[in-house]
C-alpha cells in the first residue's frame, strides 16, 4: 500500500485503536505524533514499541477538547516532523453507561466535550495547516466514529452514539467544504472491538454478552480498525472522501 504521508498526528494514541494506528503507521514510514491525556506509562509503552521496531514517533500530553492543548499538539508534530499530512482524530471516551433519563449532566458535558467539541476543533486545526487555502499541501483525515451512530445503543450510552453521529455529520460536511484544497476527510465506524474500552465499571466486558456480538461472530481488533485507517490516509485511497467505512463485522 503506497503512502505520500510523512507527519502525522494521532489523538489518543496511548492505548485502543489510537496505539495500534500509531503503531502500524510508524511501521510503514509515518513519523507519528500521538495525544495522550494522562495515562503515561501507556503512552511511553507504545512509544518503546514504534522504537524497538525503527519508527519514529513522539508523545504530547494534552486534552484533545482544549484549543490550546490542540495547538501545542500540531506544534509539536511540526517542529520536529515538519508540516502536517495527516489527522488521525480519534480521541473519544464512552459514558455515561445506562439510561440516558439517568445519565449526570456533568458525565454527558465531558463526554460531548471530547468526543463532539474536540474532534471538530482537531480537524479545524488539521485544516489550517494543510489546506492548500492556508498555504499548505493537502492532506487526508480521518475521524474515529463509531456503528452506535447508526445503532443508536439504547440503554447503554445513547448520549455516545448521539456524540458519534455528530462526527458522521463533520465528515461529510467537512470532506465537502475542503475536497478542492487538497484534503480528504473519511470516517471509520468501528463496531464491538476488543481493547480495554469495553470494560465497563460496575458492569464488566461488554465482550461477554452474546447479544452484542455481531453476525462475524468475534469480536473486531484494534489492528482490524488500523488497518483501515491506514489505508484510507493513503493515496490508494486517493478519490475516497467523505465516507463512513463500517468496521463492525456486519452490524
Amino acid at each position: 500500500m503506497s503512502t505520500t504521508l510523512t507527519s502525522l498526528v494521532v489523538t489518543g494514541g496511548s492505548r485502543g485503536i489510537g496505539a495500534a494506528v500509531a503503531r502500524m503507521a510508524a511501521r510503514r514510514g509515518h513519523a507519528v505524533t500521538f495525544s495522550y491525556i494522562g495515562n503515561e506509562a501507556a503512552a511511553e509503552a507504545t512509544l518503546a514499541a514504534i522504537r524497538e521496531a525503527g519508527g519514529q514517533a513522539q508523545a504530547v500530553k494534552g486534552d484533545a477538547a482544549r484549543e490550546e492543548d490542540i495547538r501545542a499538539l500540531f506544534d509539536a508534530a511540526e517542529d520536529r516532523f515538519g508540516p502536517t499530512a495527516g489527522l488521525v482524530n480519534n480521541a473519544g471516551i464512552i459514558g455515561p453507561y445506562g439510561r440516558l433519563d439517568e445519565a449526570a449532566p456533568d458525565e454527558l458535558r465531558r463526554m460531548l466535550d471530547i468526543n463532539v467539541t474536540g474532534a471538530v476543533l482537531c480537524a479545524r486545526e488539521a485544516v489550517r495547516r494543510m489546506s492548500t487555502r492556508h498555504g499548505g499541501k493537502g492532506g487526508a483525515i480521518v475521524n474515529v466514529g463509531s456503528i452506535a451512530a447508526v445503532l443508536g445503543s439504547p440503554n447503554e450510552y445513547v448520549g455516545y452514539a448521539a456524540s458519534k453521529g455528530a462526527v458522521d455529520s463533520l465528515t461529510v460536511g467537512l470532506a465537502r467544504e475542503v475536497a478542492k484544497e487538497g484534503i480528504r476527510v473519511n470516517c471509520v465506524r468501528p463496531g464491538l472491538i476488543d481493547t480495554d474500552i469495553q470494560i465497563i465499571p460496575g458492569i464488566g466486558n461488554r465482550l461477554d454478552n452474546p447479544a452484542l456480538i455481531p453476525p462475524a461472530g468475534r469480536a473486531g481488533t484494534a489492528d482490524e480498525v488500523a488497518e483501515t485507517v491506514l489505508w484510507l490516509l493513503s493515496d490508494a485511497a486517493s478519490y475516497v472522501t467523505g465516507a463512513l467505512l463500517n468496521v463492525s463485522g456486519g452490524r
